[in-house]
């Protein structure tokens, strides 16, 4: 069993605020499970298949920037390139060519600027000092992304919940991740607006940004038509999971 002096400091403090021993067992076996005073090791290779999504869109908005549309969103054309380029035909319906109505291509965006790898600036996306270091660097680039996430939340509910998520995928455990999120959040005293204890699909509410920027990664097998909960995640999924809650925060 993990003891809790041994978890970085996060860790350590959701730990603490677990109420019920029956829970704060459940979360130090899941720490005791993703082997976290082990190294992590990554090969180039590995890392630039993993992050090739954000590569992409880095060099698409490149050291020029692109203009954004009156809205704030990426231009049609550069929308149609990422369905195309990135092969996300299958994971949306619809024409693909407004970013609005574009979710992979909305959150692989936002997310490289909630990540510190993008920013806009006067009507323009450009890249902030982070991305143009990591550009070309497709394992600093994995760092960073593990570094950042999950991601802060203003709501301490969301980012607990991000911390248990990546404990769950790090740990291999064979349990649905959002039941075991639901069930710790409960425990640290976290109930839904009407009351009641945190469901499976509140978890999953929680946990929504980070889930998909893990799956962008691919760090979780995906078989169309099955939900990526039903299989096991990616062995550089844990990995990734691994690097995240060892760096985190950065």
């Amino acid at each position: 069993m993990a003891r809790k002096r041994d978890l970085p400091g996060p860790l350590g403090e959701l730990s603490d605020s677990i109420r019920f021993v029956a829970q704060k067992a459940l979360f130090q076996q899941l720490m005791d499970d993703a082997h976290l005073d082990e190294p992590v090791e990554i090969d180039a290779d590995t890392a630039a298949r993993m992050v090739s999504p954000y590569t992409w869109l880095l060099d698409c908005v490149g050291a020029d920037g692109i203009k954004l549309t009156g809205a704030g969103y990426l231009p049609p054309i550069h929308v149609e390139a990422a369905m195309a380029d990135l092969a996300l035909g299958d994971e949306w319906i619809g024409k693909g060519n407004r970013e609005v109505q574009t979710m992979p291509v909305l959150h692989l965006r936002e997310s490289a600027q909630a990540l510190g790898l993008l920013r806009k600036y006067r009507g323009a996306l450009l890249l902030t000092k982070c991305g143009r270091a990591v550009r070309n660097d497709p394992l600093a680039l994995w760092w960073h992304l593990a570094e950042q996430l999950p991601q802060s939340s203003r709501d301490s509910c969301e980012t607990q919940a991000r911390l248990i998520l990546l404990a769950v995928l790090s740990a291999q455990s064979t349990e649905d991740p959002n039941s075991t999120i639901a069930e710790i959040l409960t425990a640290i005293g976290w109930r839904t607006s009407d009351g009641s204890p945190m469901t499976s699909w509140t978890a999953g509410q929680a946990v929504w940004d980070t889930n998909m920027v893990l799956s962008r990664l691919g760090a979780f097998v995906s078989d169309r038509g099955i939900s990526r909960w039903t299989e096991k995640p990616t062995p550089q999924g844990l990995t990734f999971a691994r690097a995240a809650l060892t760096t985190w925060p950065s």
